[in-house]
């Protein structure tokens, strides 16, 4: 079943119907996964709707196309308004929303850099990502497919083409009836979820793997160890071997789309007693609380939203 969408798409500084946003077959993007995008989420709040950590991930979204050779044509600040506009106007809450960066046509030719680089806003209504998972535990299962190492393909930044790694790890995973996969690095340690950061939990300490693994720098997981350190847990950022995460006392996913969802089986391997831990609900208690603006402490986190009002478009730059 489709997804509940918002009525517009934020194109190019014009917002458009949703059935009219679109872009040529030929565009290079399409051909050869060269784009980069971020997902943000926007919540209902006392305040009303508020988008959470909106400046970071705009400011991950000019370090992706940074790396790609994608001049956005837009500033930050410009960006800003525009996915706040978008939000303001879509009626969909809680929402995922979509920022992408392509270059569309003439498009063909792996080298083309021809071709005029876009910004398109889109949103749609969230769901559980990882289905019932997210609250009762997700079944992972250890993909035989790698991270690829970032000297190869920048996987530090949030690019379209990198998303093949995923898709394939997860496509894989489903077959064989788990909810997720946890990819290993070309070194054989712990790396990702397909788009999720992994954490576990032993004898109280909190640890996560590093840009070593080459994994992508979430914001969920900047979000997760702040929220760690100010529950006063030790965190650490480092190498984890497969063993030390199937006998992890507990193990959860972070990403912006999954929120804070606990494994409670890797493979055939129960995690802890196979039930949310108590480290892992009660960072998961304190994130919903923030996204949902009942935490005053991380009020900078949010940015409101306005009540939909005429926001005059912004006007590209000339690429350079």
């Amino acid at each position: 079943m489709e997804l509940e969408h918002g009525a517009k798409v934020w194109m190019d500084g014009t917002l458009v119907d949703y059935a009219a946003a679109q872009v040529h077959v030929l565009g290079h993007t399409l051909h050869y996964g060269v784009g980069v995008f971020e997902g943000i989420r926007g919540y209902p709040t006392p305040m009303g709707p508020a988008i959470f950590r909106l400046n970071e991930h705009l400011k991950r979204l000019q370090a992706s196309a940074h790396v790609y050779h994608l001049p956005i044509p837009y500033t930050l600040e410009e960006m800003t308004r525009a996915v706040i506009e978008t939000q303001s106007v879509s009626g969909v809450l809680p929402s995922y929303i979509r920022p992408i960066v392509y270059r569309g046509e003439p498009g063909l030719g792996v080298k083309n850099t021809k071709g005029k680089v876009s910004l398109a806003i889109g949103i749609i209504a969230a769901a559980k990502y990882l289905g019932e998972g997210s609250e009762a535990g997700v079944r992972a299962k250890i993909s035989p497919f790698r991270k690829p190492r970032s000297d190869g393909l920048p996987s530090f930044a949030k690019a379209n083409g990198n998303y093949l790694n995923g898709y394939i790890a997860g496509v894989d995973a489903q077959a064989d009836g788990y909810d997720e996969a946890i990819l290993l690095d070309t070194n054989g340690y712990v790396a990702e979820g397909t788009g999720e950061n992994v954490f576990l939990v032993r004898d109280g300490v909190l640890y996560t793997p590093g840009p070593p693994s080459e994994i992508l720098m979430g914001v969920t997981r900047d979000s997760v160890l702040r929220i760690g350190r100010d529950l006063g847990l030790e965190c650490v950022e480092r190498l984890i071997s497969l063993g030390e995460l199937l006998t992890a006392d507990e193990v959860f996913f972070s990403g912006t789309y999954a929120e804070v969802a606990p494994v409670r089986e890797i493979g055939r391997h129960q995690i802890g007693d196979g039930r949310i831990g108590p480290i892992t609900r009660e960072i998961l208690t304190r994130y919903m609380r923030i996204v949902h603006g009942e935490d005053p402490n991380y009020g900078e986190w949010l940015t409101p939203v306005p009540a939909p009002a005429k926001i005059s478009p912004p006007v590209p730059r000339s690429r350079r």
